[in-house]
């Protein structure tokens, strides 16, 4: 692991190629935010599992992904698919084939990973920088298309929190609305707050919002009291998911890239 640390938070950072058994087909496998630990109070981040196991889909602490936007050879047969963040994946074994490598700069507050990738005719070159400032953990990803191919690319975040105590989740500077459900409600505090208990499935559901803002959140936490992020967009896509371990929201950040045409954004987790 590579560690980012200061007088009050420490970030542990998997690495591309000692923490392979960690990496499958979902996760970006440069800037994989595993856990951030408190120098008084420990571990901030929860997971799917966590405490009790680790697999690589469910993941812990703040993963993110590009996987839902796979990019095929248009001119190639077969399962395979070029995943950004990863390399070419099997989608039909759900098994990488091919992991891409990442050149890393680092020091004790910040780390870039940089890789590019090349696959039927698609050429991603993709930054992704993760600094420590006091208390806030900043990720920002940049990815140039440098092929000759229309590219799409869908990322979100994931960042996994403990269940906090109380019914109340978090909340938006976006007004944001949803169907009835058995998961999730919205308090008369303007908070996002459980209907019902979840267990390990959890419970799933997207968010609606007509407004065009870049996203605030402020996240209930069960030992801080309150933590928040903000992101440099607006979610085209916007989906909430718990269970009994951990809470997430996942705000989509959606694009398509022509030839040499590139996209940046950012997103900064405040402890």
């Amino acid at each position: 692991m590579y560690l980012l640390k200061n007088d009050q938070l420490e970030v542990q950072l998997l690495d591309p190629a000692a923490d392979q058994e960690r990496f499958g087909t979902r996760y970006c496998t440069g800037g994989y935010i595993f856990q951030v630990i408190d120098e008084q109070h420990g571990a901030l981040l929860s997971g799917p599992t966590y405490p009790e196991s680790f697999n690589w889909f469910d993941g812990q602490g703040i993963p993110d992904a590009f996987n839902l936007a796979p990019l095929r050879d248009p001119d190639g047969a077969g399962d395979l698919a070029l995943v950004l963040g990863i390399g070419v994946c099997d989608l039909k074994d759900d098994q990488v084939a091919d992991l891409c490598e990442w050149q890393i700069d680092y020091t004790p507050t910040s780390a870039t990973f940089r890789t590019t990738h090349a696959y039927g005719g698609f050429v991603m070159a993709i930054e992704r920088t993760i600094t420590l400032h006091s208390r806030t953990v900043h990720l920002a990803t940049r990815v140039r298309n440098e092929g000759t191919r229309l590219t799409p690319i869908r990322w979100f975040p994931h960042p996994f929190y403990p269940q906090p105590v109380g019914e109340e989740l978090c909340r938006f500077n976006l007004s944001v609305s949803m169907p009835v459900n058995p998961g999730y409600t919205l308090a008369p505090s303007g908070f996002v707050a459980r209907a019902g208990w979840p267990d390990q499935k959890g419970f799933y559901q997207a968010l609606e919002t007509d407004d065009d803002a870049p996203l605030v959140v402020v996240q209930r936490h069960p030992i801080l009291g309150l933590v928040a992020a903000v992101c440099s967009y607006t979610p085209t896509f916007f989906p909430i998911w718990g269970n009994q371990h951990t809470f997430s929201w996942e705000p989509f950040y959606e694009r398509t890239l022509a030839p040499r045409q590139a996209a940046e954004w950012w997103i900064a987790y405040e402890f």
